[in-house]
């Protein structure tokens, strides 16, 4: 059975972004299915514990260069998915518990389109207004009003 299945609702026409989505559902399917097999699953949470920080460190870079605020709604939520993340895996290993990863693989599943839907389709907006290349790193057009807000409130970084 899978966790989270990738449909085009999920889709933002950012190649990179798509991908590297693709590649997060299929981590976390991966580690459902340990988890189903009854299986170590730890090895399957470690790749998708790996590629979720690389994959908020690529969003967060690519925010920075669009000028999103240093504090935002969207990189927040980040460290507060990688710090249950974190905290799931510590209870893991240190307390031999891994009742928090069955719990987690269901959270991540209900999480993450959502963010995608909002978040992530935010700053693809911001990147596509910005005229910004993922490849290059580089903005074509310099932002016409302050930092932008993942989240359209000004208050976000408060």
């Amino acid at each position: 059975m899978s966790t989270l299945a990738w449909t085009d609702n999920l889709v933002l026409n950012q190649p990179t972004l798509d991908t590297t989505h693709q590649e997060f559902i299929e981590l976390l399917n991966a580690f459902g299915d340990a988890l189903d097999a009854r299986i170590d699953a730890l090895p399957a949470y470690h790749a998708l514990l790996a590629h979720t920080e690389a994959h908020f460190a690529m969003e967060e870079d690519w925010m920075a260069r669009c000028g999103f605020e240093p504090q935002n709604c969207h990189a927040s939520q980040h460290a507060m998915v990688l710090n249950v993340m974190r905290e799931a895996l510590r209870y893991a290993n240190e307390l031999n518990d891994r009742e928090p990863l069955s719990i987690l693989r269901t959270e991540l599943a209900g999480w993450f389109p959502q963010h995608a839907e909002m978040m992530d389709a935010a700053l693809v907006y911001t990147m596509e207004q910005r005229g910004f290349d993922p490849v290059t790193g580089e903005c074509s057009k310099a932002a016409t009003e302050g930092a932008a807000h993942s989240c359209e409130s000004g208050s976000c970084g408060s």
